[in-house]
């Protein structure tokens, strides 16, 4: 069962699934819904017995192309709808065991050419609003499967992170002219301060009001409103960008960094061209190696979060263990 249910408060749309209370939870790795076909002929999501990157249905999904009819009826206060939409796992590899920052940079090249591609694909589709690419990495952002993986949400409405996102920009964009994200990292590159890597195409910053100790993001240097819009040597560079981020955040504290990371862009629906800014987001939960940021009174209840790592020592802290080159 899933469905849409309006918040007027907040003014957005929750998603009541309740089947996914019965989704794989932590199954032994021989057991994988990832893995390739096993020779005991139990299926699995994928039909090859090897594969370089896959993407398969998600098995629980939020949303779906045919959603079953609301469990309630809604009201003009109180709207409710099906939670059609569309969500999608992308596999990084068919090895289980596989440490992603161990994977070579060509896969993360691949990778991005895979979004790329899924984003078109998706964003085409009439009942598609935004096409949200992310990966929650690690048992500690909730994660019940191991095998390296991201997903892929197409909702049929702009989330509203980044709906307020945009609502910002897009202010900034008429009171100043200019792409408030393009601002922000010419800024940041100009100062140097709290970069963390960068190449001829994207910056990974740690950004100036930081909520997590160890968050980075990641942005076109030049304006590019959607994944979409980014050039065959602007893929190759955010592959090779992130390659070499990953490889800095499991050197930090000398285990792999759980995070989730969380990609910002256009709505597919063409709206939002001159402010809307291609970047990826990273919010690690760590902020010592024994030390978890949680989300508590100040963040959930009142939307206030607390640092406590200045942002200029994180970046600092980083950008060491980041390589100059990777293969």
């Amino acid at each position: 069962m899933s469905e849409l249910r309006w918040d007027p408060v907040e003014r957005e749309w929750v998603i009541t699934a309740t089947h996914r209370q019965d989704r794989t939870f932590k199954p032994p790795k021989d057991y994988c819904p990832f893995c390739p076909p096993r020779d005991d002929g139990v299926p699995t999501a994928v039909t090859e017995s090897d594969f370089d990157i896959a993407v398969v249905e998600n098995g629980f999904p939020s949303l779906q192309e045919d959603p079953p009819a609301p469990a309630v009826d809604g009201d003009d206060l109180r709207p409710v709808e099906p939670a059609n939409g569309v969500c999608e796992v992308v596999l990084y590899t068919s090895d289980h065991e596989a440490v992603s920052s161990e994977l070579p940079a060509s896969k993360f090249q691949k990778l991005v050419r895979v979004w790329r591609d899924r984003y078109r694909d998706l964003g085409s589709r009439e009942e598609v609003d935004y096409v949200y690419l992310f990966e929650n990495k690690g048992e500690e952002m909730g994660v019940t499967l191991q095998h390296p993986h991201g997903q892929i949400y197409a909702y049929p409405f702009v989330p509203p992170t980044i709906e307020r996102e945009l609502a910002s920009s897009r202010e900034y964009h008429e009171e100043e002219g200019t792409c408030l994200f393009c601002d922000l990292v010419a800024s940041e590159v100009a100062e140097g301060e709290r970069v963390v890597a960068e190449n001829d195409s994207f910056a990974a910053v740690v950004p100036f009001s930081a909520r997590y100790a160890y968050e980075v993001h990641v942005y076109a240097k030049d304006h590019r409103p959607s994944l979409d819009d980014c050039s065959v040597d602007e893929c190759r560079d955010l592959g090779s960008l992130l390659k070499r981020l990953l490889v800095a955040y499991d050197s930090l504290f000398g285990f792999e960094m759980p995070f989730v990371m969380a990609t910002h862009q256009q709505p597919t629906d063409g709206t939002g061209a001159e402010y809307a800014h291609f970047h990826l987001e990273f919010y690690p939960p760590y902020r010592t190696a024994e030390k978890l940021k949680y989300l508590a009174g100040s963040e959930l209840g009142a939307g206030t979060y607390i640092n406590n790592k200045l942002p200029e020592e994180a970046a600092s802290e980083l950008g060491e263990l980041v390589p100059e080159r990777v293969e």
